[in-house]
Order: structure tokens, then C-alpha cells, then sequence
């Protein structure tokens, strides 16, 4: 039996001996910082490793997240502090999932000016001429140019008649606000067969209109009669109001703010959408600006009337839909409604920030909440981010086909030890020679070795003819030494 001692030496009894492994140089390899005191040239050349700090963190340790559940004791985990959670991860997933659909075989055209693999988002044309005017299509596509994914609107059946028209795309695409689609171009095509107008707007996969979620179904509102929050009512309105004063500020209007130009994109987020399609359409007709901006203001009115009613045709029984937000709600909401159609106390944006003001601290501290829950889900990724580095160097080192008969990568040179300890891993049996299925067990001695530390492990081969005893640190420069020589 052999045993490897502290010195990186083998004492034997048989075996040949381990390459002489000189660790007297080596540093733990810490994540952030200064590296003036250090000579960490080997690591920074070496992309599967986090950079180097003059500070030894003991990052082999989980961070417990303020979202940990707190009737554990302070050494238990579940498989749930390890990983994002089950909702949020689903969500991704499908959203991914949307972002890369395609549809083979489709009779929609190969590319519309530069983008391609065009996918409905919408499963039946607006044949309703009530909003704009023509019918509209909405695709998922793809740019040819920066491979990104946009949302293209193809206004069917439009001829430009003053070139000019189109320009004004541009001042909408200067606009930069989170609770707006952003507009990316505007153009003319006959791909489709006939002359269109296609509109190019961001994309947000599985994204939902206001209408659809609070105003879908006859079924959907009979179940969804219950008082609708009044801190989500808020929210829409500060995130409305944010949009409507991007735009005012940009000399021009929104024209568009009804529950199906809205968008629902996130945890109570919601863009306003289709901007920009009406100033193209009426181009010659002349527009008041004035007038077009008073207009934003009251179909933000009719949307909160809407959602506290839980009725889109509220607006409609106008002293009825106000009797039930005094009746329900608070005074300032029901001060801001009154401002709108009341007293006419309410006829800028700046006068629908001033009537929000109480509540936008609330509508503050939620998107704090939210950010915090999201930077917990994200730090969990980030420990097992360096595992999965870790493992990918596992991968490429362990039992190389091409280097089966080669004396340098035999099991008797420095990736013996890399392979007792991926055994060590992931090939234990119990007493009753059954796998060992232990996430904590992988988990706590990858991020050992990723961070070096000077704990010893003691490895056994397969056989059980070698014993090794060995330090994290020394079988780290293991792992270092062999994937240095694949990168050569």
C-alpha cells in the first residue's frame, strides 16, 4: 500500500513512486482584490479559475442568504439553498424556451429586411380596425445583424405616402425608459406580399397584455371578481406615469395607453407598447400636441378606473366606477380619479407624479424586495458557477482515450490522484453497496479543492491497494499541472 505524505512524496511498499509535486510557491487562491503581493501569473491565464485576491476567503463556504429558512439550525441545508428556485428557474426556462422557437416548414417569408426565422407571436390576425386603423400581425425574429431577437409589427396592407413619416422612429428610439418596449427601426416591405409596414420593437418572451391578465375570459372575470390590490394599482400607475413622462419629454405622445397596448413582463412590471405606429399612420393629419399629451392623461384615468372596477368598460358608468374607489379605496386614489375627470385638477404628468407621491415609496420598497430576492437566487448560481468550472477541468483531465498508453498520464503520475478523489465523489457505496446519492457531500469537497485549502482527505483506489493521504491544496496543483499541460 501506498500512502502520499504532506511533503508530496509517496512512502511505498511496492508501488511506483509519484512524481516529485513541489508546493512550497503555492497560494490559496482567493476570488477578488490585489494581487501586488502575489505572483499569480499561472492562474491568470487560466479562464476556469475566479481571479486572484491577496485575501485567502474561505469561499469553499456557502454563504447563507437572508432568504435561508430560518427554522434550520445553523449546519443544515436543504437542496434548495444550494440552486434558484423551482418557480424562478421554470420561468427562465421558458422564457428561453420562447426566445428560441422556430417554426419549420412555416409559409411566412425566409427574411424581412434583416431578420429571419419569424415566428407568430399572436395566433390570429386583429382583424378589428378600432385601435389602428388596418389589421396587425405580431413575430418573433431574428436579427441577422447583432443576432439579437426583436419583436417585429406588421401593419398589413399600409402604404407610405411621405417618406418624412418614417423619421420619427428615430426620436422614439432615443427614448431610453424601463417601462417602455423600446423601438428599435421602422420600415416598408412587400415580403409579405403586399405592402406592409413593419414596426421593430424589443422582445419579452411569454410577455402578456394588461388586458389578458386582468380582462380576459367572461370565465377569467367571473372567477377574478375580488378587490384588486390596491399597492399593485400603485405600481402600475408609477410605472405608467415613468413612461408617459419619457415620452412628454421627448416632445411627443403615447396615444396608445389601453389594457391591450400594455404589457405585463415581469413581477408586477409592465411596459407600454406599439409606440410610436400612430405618429407614422395620421402623419399628415396634423396633430395638437397639447391636446394628444391631456389625452395620455385620461386613458391613464380610464386604466386605473378599469383595473379598481375590475371592468373594462368602466369609464363608461363614469360616477358609478368613482363611487366604488371612494367606497373601497383610499382617498389619494380616489383623489387622483377625481383630479382626472372631476375638478381637472390633474392634467399633466408632473400632476399625476404630485398626486403619487404618498404611495411612491411603496412602489419603491417593492422593487427593492425584489431586486434582494433576485440577488439571493443569483448568488447561489455564482458558488456553483466555480463548481461547475471545477468539474469541467474534471472532464477534460480524467482517463483521455488518447493518452491510454502514455507513461506521463498513467495512474502512477499526479492525475492518479484526480481520479481517486472523482471517485471519492461521485462512486461511493453504502454499507449495503448502494450508490451514495449526497448532494451536500459533492458540493462541500468541490469547493474545498476549488478553494485549496490545507485540510487532508484521505483517497482510496478502486482496488484498495493505494491508500492516499493527501491535502486539498497539493491535489489542487494536481488539477492545475494537468490542465496547464492540455492547455499547452
Amino acid at each position: 500500500m501506498s500512502r502520499l505524505n504532506m511533503n508530496g512524496n509517496i512512502d511505498q511498499t511496492g508501488s511506483a513512486p509519484l512524481p516529485n509535486l513541489d508546493y512550497s510557491g503555492m497560494q490559496l487562491e482567493p476570488m477578488l482584490g490585489n494581487t501586488t503581493q502575489m505572483d499569480y501569473g499561472q492562474y491568470q491565464q487560466d479562464m476556469y479559475y475566479s481571479h486572484a485576491s491577496a485575501f485567502p476567503l474561505n469561499y469553499h463556504l456557502y454563504a447563507p442568504s437572508s432568504g435561508t429558512d430560518k427554522t434550520l439550525a445553523s449546519y443544515q441545508r436543504r437542496p434548495e439553498d444550494f440552486f434558484i428556485s423551482n418557480n424562478l428557474r421554470e420561468e427562465l426556462q421558458r422564457k428561453n424556451e420562447a426566445t428560441l422557437q422556430t417554426l419549420p416548414g412555416s409559409n411566412l417569408p425566409e427574411y424581412v429586411h434583416v431578420y429571419h426565422s419569424l415566428v407568430p407571436i399572436e395566433t390570429s390576425m386583429e382583424h378589428s380596425t378600432q385601435v389602428f386603423g388596418y389589421p396587425t400581425w405580431a413575430y418573433k425574429a431574428t436579427s441577422s445583424k447583432d443576432g439579437r431577437v426583436y419583436c417585429l409589427r406588421r401593419i398589413v396592407g399600409y402604404r407610405l405616402t411621405n417618406e418624412k413619416a418614417i423619421s420619427i422612429v428615430q426620436v422614439w428610439n432615443s427614448i431610453k425608459s424601463p417601462s417602455i418596449v423600446g423601438v428599435v427601426e421602422a420600415f416598408t416591405t412587400r415580403a409579405f406580399g403586399d405592402s406592409s409596414l413593419v414596426f421593430v420593437y424589443d422582445y419579452f418572451p411569454l410577455a402578456k397584455t394588461l388586458e389578458e391578465v386582468h380582462f380576459g375570459s367572461e370565465m377569467y372575470q367571473q372567477m377574478n371578481r375580488l378587490q384588486m390590490p390596491e399597492g399593485l394599482i400603485w405600481r402600475y400607475i408609477v410605472q405608467i406615469a415613468s413612461a408617459v413622462r419619457s415620452i412628454h419629454g421627448a416632445g411627443l405622445a403615447a396615444r396608445q395607453i389601453e389594457p391591450k397596448r400594455i404589457l405585463i413582463t415581469g413581477h408586477s412590471r409592465i411596459r407600454l407598447n406599439c409606440c410610436g405606429i400612430f405618429d407614422i399612420l395620421n402623419y399628415d393629419l396634423g396633430t395638437n400636441l397639447s391636446e394628444l399629451q391631456k389625452e395620455d392623461i385620461t386613458s391613464l384615468g380610464k386604466i386605473v378606473l378599469m383595473l379598481a372596477n375590475n371592468s373594462v368598460g368602466a369609464a363608461l358608468h363614469l360616477n358609478s366606477a368613482i363611487e366604488t374607489i371612494e367606497r373601497v379605496y383610499s382617498k389619494d386614489l380616489a383623489d387622483l380619479i377625481k383630479g382626472i375627470f372631476v375638478d381637472g385638477s390633474v392634467t399633466s404628468v408632473d400632476d399625476v407624479v404630485a398626486k403619487s407621491a404618498p404611495r411612491l415609496l411603496d412602489s419603491f420598497n417593492d422593487t427593492l424586495d425584489y431586486t434582494t430576492y433576485l440577488e439571493n437566487e443569483l448568488s447561489k448560481d455564482l458558488e456553483n458557477g466555480r463548481v461547475a468550472r471545477l468539474l469541467i477541468k474534471f472532464g477534460m483531465i480524467n482517463e483521455r482515450p488518447e493518452y491510454d498508453r502514455d507513461p506521463a498520464w498513467s495512474e502512477t503520475g499526479e492525475r492518479y490522484p484526480i481520479k481517486m478523489f472523482r471517485d471519492f465523489l461521485f462512486h461511493q457505496e453504502d454499507d449495503n453497496g448502494k450508490p451514495v446519492i449526497d448532494l451536500g457531500h459533492v458540493l462541500r469537497h468541490l469547493n474545498k479543492l476549488d478553494a485549496g485549502i490545507e485540510e487532508s482527505i484521505m483517497l482510496v483506489s478502486r482496488d484498495e491497494q493505494t491508500c492516499l493521504l493527501i491535502t486539498y491544496k497539493e491535489l489542487k496543483a494536481c488539477v492545475e499541472s494537468a490542465f496547464r499541460e492540455l492547455s499547452k
